[in-house]
């Protein structure tokens, strides 16, 4: 095994948003047979380096499903971004046809809200353990948005995302949960960016593991050699891929990784 991938939330993080004490040794055992743990997720930096302080590791950081990629020390080594003017009519189109959600834009490590007071703000920077700001495109310091996050009315979430691919078909636009909704440029995925890192380090796919448990994971499951859904993962995404670990609640990276034969 050369390197394994992880999702956060529902995967390597717990319901209550923890790391578990069999998941942390996992990862610290990784460590130190020197396979690098590389965290993969549709966070940015800020909702990433809390983790890792936390608990006291330091990894490779895939952000924003794969727009940006920095390595152990925070630098940059892969970014794919689109233009303010593509993000500019993302957010009016939102905004005219009146659809029940809250945008959030990124940059690098910048997060960029309409309304901070909103709840459903409010409640994602509770559970990233990170502080947006209150601004407008024009607040964004750099030349390229990575991502827009729509927090959405789960019941509308599917007309939302039809409407958006059918406006920007030339924009990869991915579900991650009932109620998110992820716009980043085309091509950007987390397979897409598995396949980076491992060009990177000059390392095959298949000699890697990966563990998610949504709808913007199983590419990159089905990219490497080993990869496995939690057993929290939706139904129909565990009826589309055969292997499977313990939930999140229940040490699913553990248990995959020492069945894999790894010494943990």
């Amino acid at each position: 095994m050369k390197t394994v991938f992880s999702d956060i939330d529902g995967t390597l993080l717990n319901s209550t948003h923890q790391i578990t004490p069999l998941t942390q040794q996992a990862i610290r055992a990784l460590e130190h047979a020197q396979i690098p743990f590389v965290i993969v997720s549709a966070r940015g930096p800020s909702g990433i380096t809390p983790i890792m302080r936390e608990y006291g590791f330091q990894c490779p950081m895939i952000c924003y499903s794969g727009a940006l990629i920095l390595s152990e020390n925070g630098q940059v080594l892969f970014q794919k971004g689109f233009q303010k003017r593509t993000a500019k009519a993302i957010i009016e189109l939102a905004e005219q046809r009146q659809f029940d959600l809250s945008w959030c834009l990124f940059s690098f490590d910048e997060w960029i809200v309409k309304d901070r007071s909103d709840p459903r703000i409010v409640r994602e920077e509770k559970i990233v353990k990170a502080e947006s700001k209150q601004g407008s495109l024009e607040t964004i310091a750099g030349d390229d948005v990575h991502k827009i996050l729509c927090i959405c009315n789960p019941r509308q979430i599917l007309t939302i995302e039809q409407e958006l691919k059918k406006a920007f078909p030339h924009l990869s636009i991915a579900k991650s949960a009932d109620h998110l909704l992820e716009i980043m440029e085309r091509g950007v995925t987390k397979a897409a960016a598995v396949k980076q890192f491992c060009q990177m380090r000059q390392i095959a796919p298949a000699d890697t593991a990966a563990f998610g448990d949504n709808y913007n994971d199983l590419e990159m499951l089905q990219t490497v050699g080993h990869g496995f859904f939690m057993e929290n993962a939706p139904e129909e995404l565990k009826r589309l891929f055969p292997c499977h670990t313990k939930d999140n609640d229940h040490d699913g990276i553990f248990f995959a990784l020492r069945q894999m034969g790894l010494d943990l």
